[in-house]
This record gives structure tokens, sequence and C-alpha cells, in this order.
């Protein structure tokens, strides 16, 4: 059963890659990542692993994501998601939620968290952009949000009930730039 459903996350995964990178029509940057337990600071043995794919468009006013992940430790769930402000082995604050729960809900509009195997994907803007404003941020600066993602300044993390401070993650890449950005 485990198998069956690992071959059904990944076809759901090829599948989500295909659509992210089919065309770059209109789409001006994506990124790939896979989300490890080794990347959380402080680090976490985990036996879980998640893929997150994200591409901004060409006018540079929308993030569209995918996120799907599998083999939590023991019993833990999703609890919510995010992108954060943050270099490579250090911590930083919230920039843009991708999910939340009922116990974290996250602002209005954020999407509900889905189980293992399953594809969570959706959309940001600059309504989405939360902060972080202790880190010089303020809610809905779009503009900052994207500088730091294409320097290589932010990372995805998956929180559970197991580790609440987050059990998996990886710092989004500057990834491929296709056409012109101004």
């Amino acid at each position: 059963m485990k198998r069956i459903a690992g071959i059904t996350l990944g076809l759901i995964f090829v599948a989500g890659l295909a659509a992210a990178t089919a065309h770059y029509n209109g789409w001006s940057r994506v990124n790939r990542e896979f989300l490890s337990g080794f990347e959380e600071v402080p680090v976490v043995s985990t036996p879980a692993h998640a893929k997150f794919i994200a591409r901004i468009n060409h006018d540079k006013t929308e993030i569209e994501y995918w996120l799907t992940y599998d083999d939590l430790n023991g019993t833990g769930t999703i609890t919510q998601s995010h992108i954060h402000l943050g270099d490579k082995g250090t911590n930083g604050g919230i920039m843009l939620w991708l999910c939340g729960t009922a116990t974290n809900p996250g602002p209005a509009g954020t999407p509900a968290c889905v189980g293992p195997g399953e594809l969570l994907s959706g959309t940001l803007t600059a309504a989405n952009v939360v902060g972080p404003t202790a880190q010089l941020v303020a809610a809905g600066e779009w503009e900052e949000a994207l500088r730091a993602i294409k320097a290589g300044k932010t990372y995805v993390n998956i929180h559970t009930t197991s580790v609440g401070s987050g059990e998996l993650r990886s710092q989004i890449t500057a990834g491929d730039d296709h056409g012109d950005h101004k």
C-alpha cells in the first residue's frame, strides 16, 4: 500500500513538474526544491520528504506553487507551511503562507494543508506577503519578496505536530531565468 502511495505521489509530482516546466510562455522563473529534515535549524532526523515547485510569471505579479510531502515522523501531521526570509542555516520570519490548518489558519484566504501524498497548489500575489516586519519587510511588499527569492535568501518549510518549529526545509535556490527581468 505504501509503495502504491509512493508511486502515486511520484506521478502527481511529475505531472506538476511537467505543468510547471512544459511552457515558459508567460513564466519567467522556475524553482524546484526537495525538502529534508537535515536542512532544518536545528537539524531534524526524519524519514519525511517533500517537493516544492514555484514559478514566477513574466510580469512578476504572481507565483504559482505546488507542494507535496510524505513519510512524516511518527504520528505527526502537517500544521502549516511557509516561505521564510532567511539564509541557509538560519531561521527567519514568515514572508508568505503556503497552507494552514484550523489550529494554525494563516491569514484570510490561506489554503488548507493537505494530507501526505496529496498535492497542494496555489497562487501568491502581493496580498499574500505578511512580512516579516522584524526583518524590515512590510505586508504587501511584493517587490522585496521577489528580490529575496531571486537572491536565494528565502526558504520553504513544513511545520508538523511532531516538530512544531519545522520538520522539513529547503533553501529556495536562485532558479532558472527566462526572459527579461528589469
